[in-house]
């Protein structure tokens, strides 16, 4: 493996000057310049970023610690990060803990260990203590898309429940009383944000909370399928559905075809994230879009201006709108 004094050598100059030419630092010569990088490149030479982390006390890497990358929702918050860090000269490290949270505990201490320089969190539940650990080792933490009481912390979310509270409005305007909502885990403040947005439009429109139509599971399509099969058993049958997330939708749309139903002739589906135009080649789903990129990139940018000092002294909380975009899912009640 080549060495800086081995491209020094070849280039007939000190390693000082290598240096210099590697962390763009010093002044040096375009015609030395560019001799310098003809022997990095010929030697195949890779500087070791670990010596010169050890030195400057920073690696210029972040952490992102996410629920469940296969859901395109998480994938796109994931290029929001990964651009506006590379726009400052930050790689990243991406972990998926599918709401684990000894996952989560456990990608956290080897991070930790490998000092990045900040971490944004995806909390698998709403608790202080993986917040707290993070900034006992004064490393800087952004929280995503959870609302963590009392936590002293930067955070980026949306507004969960207003998104649930317009989605419900929406079906009552639309004739529909009876509606089930399937959420996330009880414990994961999305999930519960989104049925009390459900429970005050309801209680708005003068109806009663059915305790029947409210269901906690996951957010995923096992969960959607398997509390849309528990809903069709209620009697009498809800109207329409709200759905927690794009997952949990799809699972539900799952379920109503094999029971033979269609939406929105039978049942009326509204679900919460919208899935990206290229992947869809008629969308139909009525859903809350949360600005997922913007969330991504926002949490970066703070994570970013507590390194360099540029963060305000009070934590900051961001809440992103959501939008209501209505296509066919959401049929008028039948009745």
């Amino acid at each position: 493996m080549a060495t800086i004094r081995d491209v020094a050598k070849q280039a007939g100059v000190a390693p000082i000057t290598v240096s210099r030419v590697v962390n763009n630092s010093g002044y040096v010569s375009e015609k030395t310049r560019a001799r310098v990088e003809t022997a990095i490149a010929d030697l195949g030479y890779v500087p070791n970023v670990l010596a010169r982390s050890l030195r400057s006390r920073r690696t210029d890497t972040l952490a992102l610690i996410l629920s469940d990358i296969s859901n395109p929702f998480w994938t796109t918050v994931a290029r929001g990060v990964e651009d506006a860090a590379s726009d400052a000269g930050f790689n990243v490290i991406l972990c998926n803990t599918d709401e684990s949270e000894i996952e989560q505990d456990k990608y956290l201490h080897v991070l930790l260990q490998k000092q990045v320089d900040g971490v944004l969190l995806v909390p698998a539940r709403s608790a202080l203590e993986p917040i707290q650990f993070v900034q006992s080792q004064d490393t800087p933490v952004v929280v995503l898309d959870r609302l963590i009481p009392d936590a002293q912390a930067d955070t980026v979310r949306c507004d969960s429940e207003g998104g649930a509270y317009q989605l419900t409005r929406l079906l009552l305007s639309l004739g529909h009383r009876r509606i089930a909502v399937l959420s996330g885990p009880q414990g994961v403040s999305t999930a519960e944000d989104r049925v009390a947005g459900y429970r005050r439009a309801l209680t708005e429109a003068g109806l009663d909370v059915d305790p029947a139509l409210v269901y906690y599971g996951q957010f995923s399509l096992e969960s959607g399928y398997t509390m849309t099969q528990r809903v069709l058993a209620v009697t009498p049958r809800p109207s329409g559905l709200f759905a927690g997330n794009n997952f949990i939708a799809i699972g539900a749309l799952r379920a109503l075809r094999d029971a033979e139903l269609q939406v929105p002739e039978d049942l009326a589906l509204v679900g919460f994230d919208d899935l990206p135009a290229d992947l869809v080649v008629d969308p139909f789903l009525t859903v809350a879009a949360q600005p997922a990129y913007e969330m991504g990139r926002r949490a970066t940018e703070l994570l970013l201006a507590r390194l360099s000092g540029a963060a305000p002294e009070a934590y900051q909380e961001v809440m992103l709108p959501t939008e209501i975009i209505v296509r066919q899912s959401s049929g008028q009640a039948v009745g």
